[in-house]
């Protein structure tokens, strides 16, 4: 592989610098990551999976969408991250009546008592910290869901007419209750899009759930070490960009991400039968950041085939949309993305994988 590479902003990173300071960040990075597993450790009992999708999202620069039933320590899993990274945390409740000011924040008349002149002065509300916990954020309307989506993507906000820049490193954590869906407003596509991952929390086994009431029934309250500072994380995520992708991974993941459009002519026939609509560019690039990102916390300093498949079910999953005849078969999003796992080879060519689909059809 090339040791040249060039980063987002179209610099050229050289092979010398790869082999100095990147990777001694990437040391740096890998062993402060086993150090933070240890803390939450001390205070989350098991999602090992939960928690190492969060901090490659946060190291790829994305949000991601939790989703499981009430109870399961999604916000404390959170506010822990925050203060382990020493980032600022701030809990948002979504419901039916919260409007767009309440999260951004709104301007006010001061008026200064020397002079008696009054005049606007902005108060910012609590999307100005550095982890965003949007509790239950298909209880809002889409205005205030909105509101959120500009703060995400343009990591800003606007009221009236002035924009207020919002601080970095700056990271949503949307979750969402599978049970009730009565009064709720589901993110349309395009939102769910601006998602990097979308994780389902899941309940802990026997054992974990029994360590879960034993250390959470007595008078004792764990604490957790900082580990990094916000400011490393932005120099993480500088670096997660500069780690080198060979070409043939990145075509694998677009041929994976290609494969679930059911208009493209060499999708399986599988995939036209069972989606209304396949993911767009950005789970392209949320596979390859990813992916770098997870290859660095593991101490490697290039992405991997692996690296990218180990993250489609929590980038594809809500990116693709199943149709009537999916439904009754009883598949999932995830069953589909673990059927084109098995359809689309790593280093397989595309005459080669046209005949072995024409078999699978015909078998």
């Amino acid at each position: 592989m090339n040791d040249d590479n060039v980063n987002a902003g179209g610099t050229t990173t050289t092979g010398e610098d790869l082999r100095t300071s990147d990777l001694q960040a990437v040391e740096t990075l890998k062993k402060g990551y086993e150090t933070m597993r240890a803390e939450l450790a001390r205070v989350i009992v098991g999602q090992d999976d939960v928690l190492d999708q969060l901090l490659v999202a946060l190291l790829a620069n994305g949000h991601v969408i939790l989703e499981g039933v009430p109870g399961l320590a999604k916000t404390l899993m959170i506010s822990t991250l925050s203060r382990c990274l020493a980032l600022s945390f701030s809990r948002i409740q979504f419901t039916p009546d919260l409007m767009p000011s309440d999260i951004t924040g709104t301007d006010v008349i001061q008026e200064d008592k020397s002079t008696g002149q009054r005049t606007l002065q902005f108060i910012g509300g609590p999307i100005f910290a550095n982890v965003i916990l949007a509790d239950e954020i298909n209880r809002t309307p889409p205005k205030t869901q909105a509101a959120l989506l500009e703060a995400m993507q343009e990591r800003q906000v606007t009221v009236g007419t002035k924009r207020h820049t919002l601080a970095q490193p700056f990271f949503v954590l949307a979750t969402q209750n599978p049970i009730e869906q009565e009064g709720t407003y589901p993110l349309p596509e395009a939102q769910q899009d601006r998602f990097m991952f979308k994780v389902f929390v899941d309940y802990p086994s026997y054992e974990q759930e029994y360590t879960i009431a034993e250390r959470t029934t007595v008078d004792n309250e764990a604490s957790v070490s900082q580990v990094f500072t916000g400011e490393q994380i932005i120099e993480f995520q500088r670096l997660v960009r500069r780690i080198p992708a060979a070409p043939d991974v990145i075509r694998h993941a677009l041929d994976i991400v290609r494969a679930t459009r059911p208009a493209e002519a060499d999708t399986p026939e599988f995939i036209k039968k069972m989606l209304t609509w396949g993911a767009g560019p950005r789970a392209v690039q949320s596979l390859i950041l990813g992916g770098k990102a997870l290859a660095a916390l593991r101490g490697r300093h290039h992405l991997s085939v692996d690296d990218i498949r180990e993250l489609c079910r929590p980038v594809l999953r809500h990116r693709i949309v199943t149709n009537y005849s999916a439904e009754a078969e009883g598949y999932t999003s995830d069953r589909i993305v673990t059927e084109i796992l098995d359809a689309i080879r790593p280093n397989e060519t595309e005459v080669a994988r046209n005949e072995r689909f024409q078999k699978l059809l015909s078998a």
